[in-house]
């Protein structure tokens, strides 16, 4: 009819320990199928059977609670996947707003190089425009004062001409008078003779 417990491990090839840790694990089994035979406790078929299947039946347990974690595993897997996608598409528009922006600061350190050369080229205009006015005005400044210097020049010389004339004629009177003189001195000495 029924087997001890010691029966039972020999023929599951089980502990006396594993065989009370399974019927201790099983709800309500000491109740409905073991029963006392003077000094030992029995168990009925059905629970041999149920012990024996022990393993199978844990499996089958396990088997619906592993399902669910596979389908809960898949659904985190769907969600990470859909974020990651998300996450990918915002790196793609990040990276396409940069590429953007590099090719705007290129432009505009190209625009500003450009801008510098004009400034250049026409502060080199201006540079020559002014330095071809202030040629010029030296130029006549310097024409100017040639002139200037020419006519002070020429007044002088005219004013050294008109000295020397002067001077000249100066002399020239002097020369006469003394002759008028010499000649009144001779004309006066010939007298008393």
């Amino acid at each position: 009819m029924g087997k001890t417990i010691r029966q039972l491990s020999e023929e599951l090839k089980l502990s006396k320990q594993a065989i009370n840790q399974r019927i201790n694990s099983i709800n309500g089994f000491r109740s409905k199928h073991t029963y006392k035979v003077k000094n030992h406790l029995e168990i009925d078929n059905q629970g041999v059977k149920m012990l024996a299947n022990f393993d199978k039946q844990k499996r089958q347990e396990r088997q619906p609670n592993r399902q669910a974690e596979n389908d809960k595993d898949k659904n985190i897997d769907q969600i990470l996947l859909k974020q990651l996608d998300v996450k990918d598409q915002q790196i793609a528009n990040l990276q396409q707003a940069l590429d953007q922006q590099q090719k705007l600061q290129i432009a505009t350190v190209s625009e500003n190089h450009r801008l510098k050369e004009h400034v250049r080229k026409l502060s080199g205009l201006l540079d020559s425009s002014s330095a071809t006015q202030q040629q010029k005005s030296n130029d006549k400044d310097d024409a100017l004062s040639n002139n200037v210097n020419t006519r002070h020049s020429k007044d002088k010389n005219d004013k050294q001409n008109e000295n020397r004339v002067a001077e000249y004629n100066n002399r020239q009177k002097k020369v006469s008078k003394n002759k008028v003189s010499k000649n009144k001195v001779n004309n006066s000495w010939w007298r008393f003779w």
